[in-house]
């Protein structure tokens, strides 16, 4: 699976990297893309494939971390956006393809009133808590440990992905003043948010959360964890935000809100949204929205915002979604359950002290004894185990995102075959693993 006919020219991933390293820290530009010894440069992608500057071909099972829900170079996704190329690829005014992809949205996202687009995770989340503070008139927020809410300066205390991985839960250059604001909380421990709330609720802006964290690993809401903490904020005034990054459009059309029946205030979205290209959006209840300049206090803006290439692509994937959701989400959620059934399986097989966890199209396996329900019992996990378990699903081709700390993706673009061959790529894995315990 692994190798084809080596290229004839000279280009490698080693030697991009090393050229890499000169011009890009660390020689890449996401951290959550590094590994040992280097990260494979990708040449081309198609439908669950990728395929290198090496001539190697992966079965792709990080899917551009969860953004890729119909797999590469989807055909109903590129015939709109070529027809869009030729008719211009950024205008700077308004454009009608940029209200239908809003109006759609809307209509599957009811928590979404009115919302802004942006093109990136990071901007989303940034503006919903500027937006939630301007209309609160308060300034602290309360965020949970494990949850990545982007890399800006107020949501980047112990955060998940990249700053999991690396061990670096607040990253230097963000002065203190700006995340002294900012509350900490254990995730699915309603007790700790209670407390905070009732000494601190009248001085908080915004609760935002991953309703399911998939920067950490995946780590599943205990039962009315959600439910509750929207209670609790209705309580107190306070903006909820659900940061649906990840699981917009993947848990289900209508994401984490329609999966467990809980509407938040606002909500962000990117990844699937966009279907490849870069767009993301933020938004929510209409009296808290219309506090965005021009028409109030808020200021929010963006050149790149609303594109009519990223707005045609992103309109045709929610279209898609919304005509066949009865037929993918079923099926995508089958083979994830399969794929975590086979780990399971031959984890038993090694003794292996596993967690295996998955939910809709995301899996992820932790090499521990204790369930992980938060980001400490993350934490507690094997990485040498895990590491020894990448590297040879990566030498049997199959490539997921190379950190403990993050979650595997399923895409309608996996056939049977992958499956099958996934599978016995799991068994000479785990066997790699064995040999690291301790």
């Amino acid at each position: 699976m692994v190798e084809i006919a080596l290229k004839e020219n000279k280009i490698s991933s080693q030697g991009l990297f090393e050229r890499a390293k000169k011009i890009l820290p660390g020689g890449v530009n996401s951290p959550v893309r590094a590994f040992d010894p280097y990260p494979f440069f990708v040449e081309r992608a198609e439908g669950s494939k990728l395929f290198d500057v090496d001539g190697r071909v992966y079965i792709d099972y990080c899917n551009a971390y969860g953004a890729m829900l119909f797999g590469h170079a989807y055909p109903e996704v590129i015939e709109p956006v070529k027809a869009q190329l030729e008719r211009g690829t950024l205008y700077g005014t308004p454009t009608e393809q940029e209200v239908e992809f809003a109006e759609l949205i809307q209509k599957v996202y009811p928590c979404m009133e009115m919302m802004r687009f942006v093109s990136t995770g990071t901007e989303a989340t940034m503006h919903a808590i500027r937006v939630a503070r301007g209309y609160t008139g308060r300034k602290k927020i309360v965020k949970f440990e494990g949850c990545f809410h982007g890399s800006h300066d107020n949501v980047l205390v112990k955060a998940g992905s990249g700053a999991a991985t690396f061990g670096i839960p607040n990253s230097l250059g963000i002065p203190e003043d700006t995340t002294k604001n900012t509350i900490v909380l254990p995730y699915n421990d309603v007790v700790a948010v209670r407390e905070v709330l009732e000494r601190e609720g009248n001085d908080i802006a915004a609760v935002i959360v991953e309703p399911v964290l998939a920067n950490v690993g995946l780590i599943l809401p205990k039962p009315d964890y959600l439910v509750n903490l929207r209670k609790l904020t209705s309580q107190y005034g306070i903006v909820l935000i659900f940061d649906e990054i990840i699981t917009g459009f993947r848990l289900a059309l209508g994401g984490a809100q329609e999966y467990f029946n809980v509407k938040p205030d606002m909500a962000t979205l990117g990844k699937v949204l966009g279907g490849g290209f870069p767009v993301a959006a933020f938004g929510g209840k209409a009296e808290i929205m219309q506090n965005i300049s021009p028409v109030g206090k808020v200021y929010q803006a963006g050149t790149f915002s609303g594109n009519p290439v990223s707005a045609v692509a992103g309109y045709t994937v929610l279209n898609v979604l919304k005509q066949k959701k009865n037929e993918i989400y079923p099926q995508l959620e089958k083979v994830a359950q399969e794929l975590s059934k086979a780990l399971s399986d031959l984890s038993k097989d090694y003794k292996l002290p596993v967690q295996i966890y998955n939910i809709a199209s995301l899996h992820q396996i932790f090499f521990t004894n204790q369930s992980v329900t938060d980001y400490a019992c993350a934490k507690s996990s094997n990485i040498k185990m895990f590491n020894a378990y990448f590297q040879e699903l990566l030498k049997q081709g199959v490539f997921i995102p190379p950190s403990q700390f993050e979650t595997c993706f399923i895409s309608t673009a996996h056939l049977p075959e992958d499956i099958k061959y996934t599978i016995e790529a799991f068994d000479k894995a785990l066997a790699a693993a064995s040999k690291e315990q301790q």
